[in-house]
């Protein structure tokens, strides 16, 4: 398998146009990458908690798939070491839907006979990606509001592994009932 591109190679939001049909012959995308993410929920997931830390993003931007799972490992590795299995509610609020492109180019000896160039190119999908706007919530970490201080530590361990920049906000939960 070809080496992954950096992130900024597929960061900036670019026009979804990708058509994913029953039909094989009238979709545009021969290919649908599985998403490498493995659980989207973590944690106590029926326990409600009093206070809400969340990850905000600062910019519109794209985020791989590989980015969003190695930033949930990170996260989710720091909470269940300090606050256990039930001490959290841990949940992504994006999903992966945008399938990335790429349009390969052959480089090197014998090159120019291989390569068909770049107009109008479509590509090859290569991976997938979460579209997100200014503003949008992407991580939310449910809690008691002790532990208010590991749930941020375990943010900055997350948004240290997606590329652009996010802010980190924690306040109480508005439905929480005692």
């Amino acid at each position: 398998m070809a080496k992954q591109r950096r992130a900024v190679a597929h960061r900036t939001l670019e026009r979804p146009y990708t058509r994913i049909s029953k039909f094989t012959k009238k979709q545009y995308t021969r290919g649908n990458p599985h998403i490498v993410i493995s659980q989207f929920e973590m944690g106590n997931r029926k326990k409600q908690f009093p206070f809400i830390v969340d990850l905000i993003a600062k910019d519109n931007l794209q985020i791989r798939h590989i980015a969003m799972e190695s930033a949930r490992q990170a996260a989710n590795r720091h909470l269940e070491k300090n606050l256990g299995k039930e001490g959290y509610h841990f949940k992504y609020m994006i999903y992966p839907h945008h399938i990335l492109r790429e349009n390969p180019l052959a480089s090197g000896a014998g090159a120019d006979r291989m390569s068909t160039g770049m107009q109008r190119s479509f590509g090859k999908a290569v991976s997938k990606a979460a579209q997100v706007k200014k503003g949008k919530q992407i991580i939310k970490i449910s809690l008691e509001e002790k532990n208010i201080k590991v749930a941020k530590k375990a943010m900055t361990l997350a948004k240290n592994k997606l590329a652009c920049s996010y802010t980190i906000r924690a306040y109480p939960n508005p439905s929480y009932k005692k």
